[in-house]
């Protein structure tokens, strides 16, 4: 049996979120990690558009980390992602929806926009980790054209971050008035609502058990968030999720 293939860029909050849901139900699987920028083509001739995680599950190429768990709950139904209690099920995928619209693509504008202005040197080793030098030493070449293109793709300008700020604050007061006595945000236990929430906050928390650690010591600008933020709920409950839940790497290197 051919195993399952994920193409995913390492830093990438969404791209966590597929790794999560499989490493969570111990599907053994090939990554192909992609340098940012030079994947376009790739992805296109695969999926017809250029995003990713793209998961090859079954000879077909699944994009769009929603949908790769989807196709995960059916292929692979434990442990399963989605509550069996069919309202809890419902309430777990609007959260899911809650988290990937207004929390993933607002994290995401906030913490690139404070990289690129106080720190634009560390774009290459930020966007490659876990890869190899030759990979960072490209995209350090390639940096004076990536920040803008990569600005001008995700609509990222000082006014867009507020924006952005504004929304991940509101995502942390949403995972505080969601959390259930069981310490989950469905239910009594960790369902897609709580990877969901906690991959895509990964980049603010920085938990340990994050597969591709940043560059440490970790820069100025994210210590600000983090002396801001880490006495909040949500935030120490991100912590917990990934100390409880994060487990080991399901990946076949080879």
């Amino acid at each position: 049996m051919t195993l399952p293939v994920l193409w995913h860029f390492t830093v990438s909050h969404f791209n966590e979120k597929a790794r999560w849901a499989l490493d969570f139900k111990r599907v053994r699987h090939v990554r192909r990690a992609l340098l940012p920028g030079s994947h376009f083509l790739k992805i296109w001739r695969m999926t017809g558009q250029t995003a990713v995680p793209v998961l090859a599950l079954d000879g077909r190429p699944i994009h769009d980390s929603t949908r790769i768990i989807e196709a995960l709950e059916r292929a692979y139904p434990e442990p399963p992602l989605y509550p069996r209690n069919e309202p809890e099920r419902r309430r777990a995928l609007e959260l899911e929806d809650f988290f990937d619209e207004e929390l993933g693509p607002s994290i995401r504008a906030m913490l690139v926009h404070a990289q690129f202005v106080h720190d634009p040197d560390l774009t290459a080793a930020l966007f490659t980790v876990g890869m190899g030098r030759g990979s960072r030493r490209t995209l350090r070449i390639l940096s004076p054209v990536f920040r803008p293109l990569y600005r001008f793709r995700y609509k990222i300008n000082a006014a867009s971050a507020e924006v952005a700020r504004e929304k991940t604050l509101a995502a942390l007061d949403r995972v505080e008035r969601e959390l259930q006595p069981s310490g989950y945000l469905v239910g009594d236990g960790f369902s897609v609502a709580d990877l969901t929430a906690a991959a895509l906050f990964y980049p603010l928390v920085q938990p340990p058990e994050f597969p591709y650690p940043w560059p440490r010591p970790l820069p100025a600008w994210l210590g600000e968030y983090h002396a801001a933020l880490a006495g909040r709920a949500a935030f120490q409950w991100v912590g917990e999720m990934y100390s409880r839940h994060r487990g080991t790497s399901a990946e076949v290197v080879a």
